[in-house]
């Protein structure tokens, strides 16, 4: 495990409640020692511009191959043993720390592999065997060279250099790496030009100057009295350009700011503040063990430091106005802070603090305290002597309750931000009324009923997420109420809040709207949304200042008809009862732009105008999942200014020609979900259109789309069309044209593989015998508002040869590489695990942890939520029933339905799980006001952004449950999904649909209408369990049942490009059917997959030959399978060239084995061949195949245990490293635990995407295309005389003379 000459350690780490990876405290409480006034150099990293111990020097030495010796007595050199070297560690690609002698990196490792989510020791000790690893964990013998703030050098390069005056003729030119990194000019000496010592130049204040004498050549000053000078000639005049803008604008800066955050500073180099003006100075996550006198800083930032102990050098610095020692594991305040008479700010969020020192009182200028995720029980009694304090900052700390008494000794105190405590209730202690406090925060808390009356002048009020029933307030200055998610029933404030500009009592249990809102003078906002209102007060709408009432989720059965002076903009009256809306109130509101009326029970709509005049600015219409007919859509042409309109799901059968050709601003239309059967020609006047869906109707010709300049995205799946005219030059900015489930259509079309996302059905072929499939499968995708894909969808119909299923959702958020990372990888990570671990839970718990390590530099800085449902029988009981494992984290979640009802088989980790909030405290996470940790995410289990490790861990939920013939369908859905649809509407919205992509069309369809913005990705799975659904093959011939098969079972598989009508036999490497994986990526706004299921036939040219083994017992879930029925279908999977990390241009790329581009497409080949094995001790070789243009392609790539390859010998050398288009060499199951610090990989500042592994070149070989011919009679002929296994090995006899040279044919034996 260690790396060669270094020592083992185990053990247990001294610390390790500061978590893996985090070094004991080491506090900064000794002055510094004495420095040179002038420094030589520095060594280390280029950036953070070091100066190590001597130690270390020798080590670094030692690893670039310099000779180190010490002289001896007599002039004799006698060398001595190297000391031991210095240990480092790295977590998640950021800083690297020196380890302490008692700390053991074995057990680092191990403990942070525990806390990732792993369960058991030999999987531990696996995992860590596994050079991936690398991306979350590191160890290096000596500080790497690349590690430091390589993402704040702004210029590099390599030129000419002269130091000091241009006169003194010792000074010579010399090829040297110069960095622009920060305010510092950093130069390589002369000596290493590349690596060692480091020259480190200050900016700030200084000069930089155009030397005539040479060309292309800038003079580079310091300021101060120990100036100096260097000279750099640029090889071009864009080079000289470019430095001498960039520098001028650092040395021009007055205000002294140097910003070192993230460097693994250790110690602070003297010279890198030769300026005098240095006010500023950002230390933010490193581990400084020292900390010098910088007696002009006015700011300095210490945050996630891992002090353990608060830095008395700080208290030294008397200009020291900021002080932020935030994260850094703090138990005490000491007095000595008190001598700090500047300090104005000074935050100590995320210690863990319990007291505060009475010296505290003496800083009398402070005005700024934070004290956030401690571990507080109480206000400290100090703050009654801060007099400049006016905000209370303690949130997130252990306060049960809040003695308001404490509060009244502090009539400085304005703001009170008590979130996240555990506050039951407020006790008075006889206080009458707190006339200083103007806002109050006790979100997140565990209030019950809160009378906030006495807080007589407050003007802003959050109380969201608690308990309340009850809620009162005083309003004599209330300006804004949040008090949503609650289970509020009455809600008092006293007297009207004349100044209330913004409610929101969403999520409650009101029952009606209190009358005294309709007479606030200043209300804009009215959020009474997800309650059990019946009625809105009369008069609400005649309140001049209201501008968005959201009043969805209820149970109104009509609006109020009084629209006098109304100036609503925005209205949301959607999920409620209304048979109508007020047949005055397109005509009344004249400043209305948004309505969404959609699940209600409207036959009509009102009219806009009596006449041909119309004042509407109308411009977005939902109307979707209501009765409407065609009688209303000649009331649509009231509202010329009409851009977006979804009328999906209703009754319409026709879409007058004539009322189309008036909409001529419309953009986007959405008339899906009824019974059309034309789109009207006039589509043409909308020039502006974009996106045009209408999916689930009955059109059957092809809508004039094609010709509107601005179309993008087209949907007209499930419909019945047979034939598209489409022109010969496609509309330049279409990105998707979505006609799958057309299923008399045929389509051949030149330009079509210029679409972004073309879709259209497949033939597949299946099952001979025509057995009924157990599931089949349906699922679309749609884009958000910033026209970014970032969900992506999996779907394995016969996921191991026919007995099991695969289905996931990936959700990115807001970015697009980690779901398709995802999507391309954690079906094989599945299938591994399922070989290593039987356990129902832990394999799949492993799969995401592994998938973790998997997204590699892609893992560190972004994330994505993630659900899996695997089907399957029991390994134990083939004959029992199918088994749903579900697991997920993030917020997509599956629902199964049984009887007809939602069965949740997911769970969302947020901080309202008190379980999950706990675990976040305890690791001093900072949780923002909007509820995400560090402002990154809302979700506590999430894959990938291990930068928020141990806060954000990848282990999911896991859920098993045995199907029945009572359940029906189960859903997969995104964020989007289900933040637009509850798991009851979804179940009810597509139970009644039987086709698996029109009920996720339906679902994508209906969340866009009730207001997702976000992308959107559903997965519909039909079920059908039946009372006889059980393996019975094999078992009349008696003995135990057969084992399960395994994912990936050795096979053979061929591919034949352009193969003859008559077809090619592919043999199958067992009796069972073969399997086949179907998934599709894209990047466009909305693309749908329908699956194959297991009934569908094979071609007809293939069923003549019969099966292979008629004799053969076989049940209804696997039955028959015929040797040559085996089909390949391409996965396309689109990343973003903006994202990838693999530092070439799409042009520069080397071409991969089995992907195909056209340009943002790519196309990646993929087989899954499983097979059942009768006889337990049968080896195969796993050839998967992979397409060419040449002829046959047959690639080898066999277990650790498999026979030794070409690809083998050609690849020794080259375990793990980088190859030139971005890939990663096959590596090893095992490496090096401490690497060479010299080996520390570069992180490119392109991107965080690392490309996967591709297999090499040298595995791939070519049958000649002249040979073609007889490789399929001699495979025909093989495979009708012989067994499968004998099969094999004839084929490989064929092959080996084409494949190897005689001097590698020596192990043809072992066939």
């Amino acid at each position: 495990m260690g790396a060669p000459g270094q020592p083992r350690l185990p053990g247990r780490s001294a610390h390790p409640r500061h978590g893996a990876g985090a070094r004991p405290p080491s506090p900064l409480v000794s002055p510094p020692p004495s420095q040179p006034k002038a420094s030589r150099g520095v060594e280390g990293p280029v950036a953070a511009a070091l100066d190590p111990p001597r130690e270390e020097n020798v080590v670094a030495a030692a690893a670039l191959g310099r000779p180190q010796s010490t002289s001896g007595g007599d002039g004799a050199t006698s060398e001595k043993a190297p000391p031991p070297p210095t240990l480092y560690v790295q977590l998640h690609g950021e800083t690297t720390r020196r380890l302490e002698a008692d700390e053991k990196p074995l057990q680092i490792q191990n403990d942070y592999l525990f806390q990732l989510g792993f369960g058991e020791l030999w999987r531990v000790q696996e995992e860590g065997m596994d050079s991936e690893i690398g991306c979350l964990i590191r160890f290096y013998a000596g500080k790497p060279h690349s590690i430091g703030s390589s993402e704040r050098i702004q210029l590099s390069g390599m030129y000419n250099v002269r130091k000091g005056k241009m006169q003194l003729p010792v000074n010579r030119w010399t090829r040297r790496q110069v960095i622009l990194c920060g305010t510092c000019l950093i130069v390589s000496s002369v000596k290493d030009s590349l690596t060692g010592k480091m020259h480190v130049l200050p900016l700030i204040g200084g000069k930089v100057e155009e030397v005539k004498k040479h060309q292309h050549c800038l003079a580079f000053s310091s300021s101060g009295p120990q100036s100096q000078t260097y000279y750099i000639c640029f090889d071009t005049f864009t080079e000289y350009l470019r430095w001498l803008r960039q520098v001028s604008k650092v040395a021009s800066q007055r205000i002294s700011s140097v910003d070192l955050s993230c460097c693994s500073l250790e110690h602070l180099p003297a010279n890198l503040f030769y300026s005098q003006d240095l006010t500023h100075l950002n230390l933010k996550q490193n581990f400084l063990r020292q900390n010098p006198s910088l007696p002009t800083l006015k700011s300095l930032n210490l945050s996630n430091n891992h002090l353990g102990d608060f830095p008395l050098a700080v208290c030294n610095i008397p200009t020291l106005a900021e002080l932020n020692v935030s994260c850094n594991a703090l138990q005490t305040v000491p007095a000595a802070v008190g001598v700090m008479h500047n300090l104005q700010t000074f935050l100590l969020d995320g210690n863990f603090l319990q007291t505060l020192p009475a010296e505290l009182e003496n800083i009398h200028q402070l005005s700024y305290l934070g004290l956030s995720f401690n571990e507080f029980t109480d206000i400290p009694e100090v703050l009654e002597k801060l007099t400049a304090v006016d905000k209370l900052c303690m949130s997130g700390n252990c306060m049960e309750t809040l003695r308001l008494q404490a509060l009244r000794k502090m009539p400085h105190i304005k703001h009170v931000d008590l979130r996240l405590n555990l506050i039951r209730k407020l006790i008075a202690d006889e206080v009458d009324f707190l006339p200083h406090v103007t806002q109050l925060d006790l979100r997140d808390n565990k209030l019950g009923d809160l009378d906030a009356m006495v807080f007589n002048n407050i003007e802003v009020l959050h109380c969201e997420r608690n308990q309340l029933v009850t809620l009162n307030i005083c309003g004599y200055f209330l300006k804004a109420l949040y008090a949503s998610s609650n289970e509020l029933v009455q809600l008092d404030v006293y007297p009207v809040p004349n100044y209330l500009s913004y409610m929101d009592v969403s999520r409650n249990r009101l029952e009606n709207v209190p009358e005294w809102v309709c007479e606030g003078r200043k209300l804009e906002v009215l959020d009474i949304g997800h309650n059990q209102i019946c009625e809105l007060p009369a008069s609400l709408f005649c309140n001049s200042s209201l501008r968005k009432l959201l009043a969805g989720h209820n149970q109104l059965t009509r609006l109020p008809e009084r629209l006098e002076r109304t100036s609503v903009e925005v209205l949301d009256v959607q999920h409620n009862q209304l048979l109508e809306l007020p047949p005055n109130l397109l005509m009344k509101a004249d400043s209305l732009r948004f309505l969404n009326a959609s699940a209600n029970k409207l036959e009509t709509l009102p009219p806009a105008t009596l006449s041909e005049e119309t004042n509407s600015i109308l411009q977005e219409l939902y109307l979707t999942n209501n009765n409407l007919t065609d009688k209303c859509v000649h009331l649509l042409t009231g509202h010329p200014r009409l851009k977006i309109l979804h009328m999906a799901y209703n009754r319409l059968q026709s879409f007058p020609a004539s009322k189309m050709a008036k909409l001529e601003e419309l953009e986007e239309i959405d008339i899906s979900g009824n019974k059309l059967k034309a789109i009207p020609t006039t589509i043409m006047n909308c020039r502006r259109m974009h996106t045009v869906i209408a999916h689930s109707n009955c059109i059957e010709v092809f809508p004039e789309v094609m010709q509107l300049p601005e179309i993008k995205c087209v949907d007209l799946s499930c419909n019945e069309l047979s034939e598209v005219t489409l022109p010969e030059n496609l509309p330049p900015k279409l990105q998707e044209l979505d006609l799958t489930g057309n299923p008399r259509l045929a389509l051949d079309h030149k330009t079509l593989d210029n679409i972004r996302c073309f879709k259209i059905d497949q033939p597949s072929a299946g099952d001979a015998s025509g057995a009924p499939a157990v599931w089949s499968h349906g699922y679309t995708e749609a884009s958000g508002v910033k026209n970014k894909l970032c969900v992506a969808a999996l779907s394995v119909n016969n996921f191991c040869d026919n007995r099991e299923a695969l289905y996931g959702v990936f959700d990115g958020d807001r970015n697009v590489e980690v779901p398709y990372l995802l999507q391309c990888t954690m079906s094989d990570i599945l299938a591994e695990e399922l070989q290593k671990t039987k356990n129902e839970e832990e394999y799949m718990v492993n799969t995401f942890i592994v998938m973790q390590r998997k997204l590699g530099t892609a893992g560190q800085k972004l994330g994505g939520a993630a659900v899996l449902c695997h089907i399957k029988h029991d390994p134990v009981d083939p004959g029992g029933p199918f088994t749903l494992t579900s697991a997920n984290v993030g917020k997509c979640q599956t629902v199964l339905c049984r009887n007809g009802k939602p069965l949740p088989l997911s769970r969302s980790y947020l901080m309202s799980s008190e379980e999950e909030l706990k675990r976040i405290k305890r690791h001093k996470a900072i949780i923002t006001e909007d509820g995400k940790v560090n402002g990154v995410t809302e979700s506590t289990r999430i894959l990938g952004y291990t930068f928020l490790h141990p806060s954000v861990v990848p282990r999911p939920h896991v859920q098993s449950v045995p199907l029945t013939p009572q359940d029906e369908f189960f859903i997969l859905g995104s964020k989007g999904l289900w933040d637009s649809l509850s798991i009851e509407e979804a179940v009810g919205a597509v139970r009644n649909v039987p086709d698996a992509l029109a009920a996720a069309k339906k679902l994508c369809t209906l969340a866009q209408s009730y207001g997702c913005h976000d992308s959107i990705s559903a997965v519909v799975v039909q079920l059908s369990v039946t009372e006889d659904s059980f393996c019975c093959c094999e078992l009349s011939a008696g003995g135990a049942p057969p084992p399960s098969p395994g994912i990936f079972p050795p096979s053979v598989s061929m591919v034949i490009k352009d193969r003859p009508a008559d077809g090619l036999g592919v043999p199958s490497s067992s009796s069972g059917m073969a399997s086949e994986i179907s998934s599709e990526l894209s990047t466009s706004e909305m693309s749908s997959e329908v699956g194959s299921t297991a009934s569908d036939e094979p071609p007809g040219a293939l069923a003549e030959s019969g099966p292979a083994y008629p004799s053969e017992p076989r049940c209804t879930l696997h039955p028959v399978c015929l040797s040559n029925s085996f089909q390949r279908q391409l996965s396309s999977a689109t990343f973003s060239s903006a994202f990838s990390d693999n530092g070439l241009d799409s042009d520069d790329e080397e071409p991969i084995e089995g992907v195909f581009s056209n340009g943002s497409r790519v196309e990646v080949e993929v087989d899954i061949h499983c097979g059942r094995a009768k006889e337990k001790q049968q080896h195969l070789l796993q050839v998967p195949a992979e397409a060419s243009d040449e002829g046959i392609v047959i690639s080898a790539n066999e277990d650790e245990s498999g026979l030794p390859r070409k690809a083998d010998l050609a690849s020794v050398g080259t375990m793990g490293r980088r190859r030139a288009n971005g890939s990663v060499a096959p590596q090893e199951r095992s490496h090096n635990v401490i690497e060479v610090a010299t080996d520390a990989p570069l992180r490119k500042p392109g991107g965080y995407f690392a490309a996967p592994a591709q297999p090499d070149p040298d595995d791939q070989f070519i049958i000649p295309p002249e040979l073609e011919e007889e490789v399929k009679e001699i495979m025909k002929h093989h495979q009708q005389q012989q067994p499968p296994n004998l099969y094999l090995r004839g084929l490989c006899t064929f092959f080996l003379p084409f494949l190897f040279p005689p001097s590698l044919l020596t192990f043809a034996d072992t066939f």
